[in-house]
């Protein structure tokens, strides 16, 4: 879950240096309410606490599959951003990345709520890292990064 604070700090850098373009300002906003809010929620993911009581863990529990849905839904806002044109190439790459965080979200919910399945919470964590990695690549490209070497 840490991958998601470290997306909101790229983000954050992505746009330090950003023209007054009316369009790219559009963009540049929604590029960074997306992480920001995706901070947000990675830094509440990040403070769940968990104890050996079974109260506290399904509260832990609920805790995650809430923020994993807020996540989903900011993906989803991510995965409609329109692209600036020089960057339309990224739209399909951004829709990939939202469709893999519903996976994700979908998934981790049958793997805790109805006991624990831990084959589906590998699944659910490799759409995670699959959505993650889509945004890391987003994200680099609009920096002019070279990811010839990315996975």
């Amino acid at each position: 879950m840490r991958k998601i604070i470290l997306l909101a700090a790229v983000c954050l850098l992505l746009l330090s240096g950003c023209g007054e373009n009316p369009v790219n300002a559009k963009f540049d906003g929604e590029i960074n309410a997306f992480c920001e809010n995706v901070s947000a929620i990675g830094a509440r993911i990040d403070a769940i606490q968990v104890d050996a009581e079974e109260s506290s863990i399904r509260y832990a529990t609920s805790d995650l599959l809430s923020y994993l849905d807020e996540l989903e839904v900011e993906f989803m806002k991510f995965s409609n951003i329109d692209f600036p044109e020089e960057f339309d190439y990224l739209e399909e790459l951004a829709q990939e990345a939202g469709q893999y965080m519903t996976e994700a979200a979908a998934s981790y919910h049958k793997a805790y709520e109805d006991g624990y399945h831990r084959e589906m919470e590998e699944y659910a964590r490799e759409n995670y890292s699959r959505a993650c990695k889509r945004i890391q690549v987003i994200l680099a490209l609009l920096r002019g990064e070279d990811i010839g070497n990315s996975e």
